[in-house]
């Protein structure tokens, strides 16, 4: 009860829901852009589980992400992912075939919001971590309450795609400026990019016209094919 009524600990609290609040942005978008093309009733459950499980990942990774961010090559690794998702989610057909392809796409949309979150939370957690000052109870608290948040971003951000497609577009724009940002923070660059504060935002541009150009490029290729078909 002591720690309850303590005001380091609701100040901590209060600390990780704002942290959260403000970095789980493009963890919502990429949520929204791998739920978008389900039928209703797969969407909540993409972005329930995928929230849910996403949060339980940032959990277990509090504890070693300063350490992996020290690996060579990680963030390379996970930038190029970043990327992949990026196109694949811009170019991926929308048109769903019966009951079994609508199973096979809500798997599909959990594990790509799974690795999205994964490589991106990275960088998130140490910032949660540091509010937590080492209390569990604090970061599965926090991060536990945050996961609504991150719901109702998502659900919100679906809503939005299907009113503006626009947004569909500068959603995978987003994850590929994440991508290229991630790739030039990897520490196999530090000295580098210490040297040339250019790099982090010329990596991140580059990252998120990859993304558009190739991503537009795969989704008009695979509708000329329909069209043919």
């Amino acid at each position: 009860m002591e720690l309850l009524q303590s005001v380091d600990f609701w100040i901590g609290l209060l600390k990780i829901i704002w942290i959260n609040i403000i970095l789980s942005g493009d963890n919502a978008v990429v949520i929204a852009l791998a739920a978008r093309s389900l039928p209703p009733h797969q969407q909540r459950k993409a972005v329930f589980f995928g929230s849910g499980a996403a949060v339980v990942l940032r959990i277990g990774l509090t504890v070693v992400a300063a350490q992996l961010l020290q690996i060579s090559y990680l963030q390379i690794i996970g930038g190029l992912l970043l990327l992949w998702i990026g196109i694949q989610l811009l170019s991926e057909n929308e048109e769903g075939e019966g009951e079994h392809k609508e199973h096979g796409s809500l798997m599909s949309a959990v594990r790509t919001i799974l690795i999205a979150d994964l490589v991106m939370s990275l960088d998130n957690v140490i910032a949660v971590a540091a509010a937590a000052k080492g209390s569990t109870t604090l970061l599965i608290l926090g991060l536990a309450i945050s996961i609504p948040l991150v719901i109702f971003g998502s659900t919100l951000m679906i809503r939005l795609m299907e009113r503006f497609p626009i947004i569909v577009t500068l959603g995978a724009a987003l994850i590929g400026w994440v991508g290229g940002e991630t790739i030039a923070s990897d520490v196999t660059f530090m000295a580098f990019a210490q040297a040339n504060t250019w790099l982090h935002h010329t990596a991140a541009a580059a990252g998120a016209v990859l993304v558009v150009l190739l991503g537009r490029y795969l989704q008009s290729r695979s509708g000329g094919e329909k069209e043919k078909a």
